[in-house]
C-alpha cells in the first residue's frame, strides 16, 4: 500500500506546484495583482520541476501518467478557486484520464 501511496502524494504535490504557481502567475499577469503572486508563482513552478523527479519511474512514464492527474487536479482546482462548474463531458473526460492513468500504471505487461 505505501509503495502505491507514495508516488500518489508526489503526483499531488506536483500538481499543487505547477497549477498553483500557474494560477498565481496568472493572477499576477492577467488579473492585475501584485507582483509577490508572480514570484511566489515562479517559485512554485521550479518546485514542480524539482517534485516530479522524485518518482520513481522513467520520464516518459512519470510525465504521461501525470498530465491524467494534472488534468483531473485542474478541472478541480477551477471549480474550487474560480467557481467553475464542471459539466458531465468534463466529468467524463476526468474519468477517461483515470482509466488511462490506471491502464498505464497497472495493466499487465507481457
Amino acid at each position: 500500500m505505501l509503495t502505491l501511496l507514495k508516488p500518489l502524494l508526489v503526483f499531488f504535490l506536483a500538481g499543487l506546484c505547477e497549477i498553483g504557481g500557474g494560477y498565481l502567475m496568472w493572477q499576477w499577469l492577467k488579473a492585475d495583482r501584485p507582483g509577490w503572486m508572480g514570484a511566489a508563482g515562479a517559485v512554485l513552478l521550479m518546485l514542480y520541476g524539482l517534485v516530479a523527479t522524485w518518482q520513481p519511474t522513467s520520464f516518459g512514464k512519470t510525465y504521461a501518467v501525470y498530465g491524467g492527474v494534472f488534468i483531473v487536479m485542474s478541472i478541480a482546482w477551477a471549480w474550487y478557486f474560480d467557481g467553475f462548474r464542471p459539466d458531465r463531458f468534463d466529468v467524463i473526460g476526468g474519468i477517461v484520464c483515470f482509466v488511462g492513468i490506471a491502464i498505464i500504471l497497472f495493466w499487465p505487461r507481457s
